[in-house]
């Protein structure tokens, strides 16, 4: 059974001084990796890597996750090894098929069905593997050649087949867990699904049930591999309180009406309690679906940091 590893993702960065001093809280109360999502409005996700790995001793970066749709193939080739190497080696990248259709309309990318935008996500994998396995790619990088930014290498060759940093893939859908599957290292379980006849991007909280299914699908999909990859769950929310049972019954009353208490109560997406019974949570979850790769949102980094130091 894998350790934990715990992330946080980052929403905006209001300016340096708050953001090297988040980086550094964090990486005090124990975070193994700051996250960038890709989303227009917020911060571009590979100068804030480099600013956090900056920021900090060893904290690990990455983006969870990139928009596939956003990227072609050589320019993120060359964001990948450049931050790579400024890092020290210390970032994952992250794809997903994208989801906000508003976010496609103002960047003037066409929207796609979701199946065309899984294919697209897995070619740029593809190509990606391609460029950092081609032949001389990295012995051209060796080269005292600035011009020639396209031929840097990542320094790291765990993913990729051997050819570049760790992987994550992630998402709800059979056709990019198998994507997931076939490609990544790490595998993102994601926990908010789309709304049925509602527009793209409308949401709704999954269950223990979904989760269930979901980690099956991707344990029957792998096979002998399943031992491979790491599992990743986002939390939603983190609420430190000592009567979860109301907590899950105000939740289910006016937030998440599609779920009863006793489904909020079982939600692995969703994290409240004591620092007790929530670190008790994380081992549970751990045997229950292998997620030993835990990442919550920038606003409930302080409260879930006790729980880690309750896991470590």
């Amino acid at each position: 059974m894998r350790d934990f590893r715990f992330g946080f993702n980052f929403f905006d960065v209001a300016d340096r001084a708050s953001f090297v001093r988040r980086c550094r809280e964090a990486e005090a109360q124990g975070y193994d990796i700051a996250l960038v999502p890709d989303h227009l409005g917020g911060p571009a996700p590979f100068p804030t890597m480099v600013a956090a790995a900056d920021a900090t001793e060893r904290l690990r970066v990455g983006g969870l996750v990139l928009n596939a749709a956003f990227w072609n193939a050589h320019l993120l080739a060359r964001e990948v090894a450049t931050a790579d190497r400024l890092t020290g080696g210390r970032v994952e990248l992250g794809l997903g098929a994208g989801h906000m259709k508003w976010e496609f309309d103002a960047a003037r990318i066409p929207w796609e069905p979701f199946g065309a935008r899984v294919d697209r996500m897995a070619a740029l994998v593809e190509e990606l593997r391609g460029l950092f396995a081609e032949p001389g790619y990295a012995e051209r990088a060796d080269r005292e050649a600035a011009h020639d930014l396209t031929a840097l290498a990542p320094v790291q060759k765990s993913g990729f087949g051997g050819f570049g940093p760790p992987l994550l893939i992630g998402g709800t859908g059979d056709r990019v867990l198998e994507q997931a599957v076939r490609h990544a290292d790490i595998v993102g379980v994601a926990g908010a699904y789309q709304a049925p006849g509602r527009p793209p991007g409308t949401f709704l909280l999954g269950s223990a049930e979904q989760a269930d299914d979901r980690v099956r699908f991707v344990r029957e999909r792998a096979g002998d591999r399943f031992a491979e990859l790491e599992l990743n769950v986002l939390i939603q929310h983190v609420e430190i309180t000592p009567d979860r049972r109301a907590f899950a019954e105000r939740v289910a009353a006016e937030l998440v009406p599609h779920l009863t208490p006793e489904q909020v109560l079982d939600c692995p997406f969703v994290l409240f309690g004591t620092v007790e019974q929530m670190a008790e949570q994380l081992r549970e979850r751990r045997e229950r679906y292998g997620f030993t790769y835990v990442v919550v949102h920038a606003p409930f980094v302080d409260a879930f940091a006790p729980v880690i130091e309750q896991l470590r």
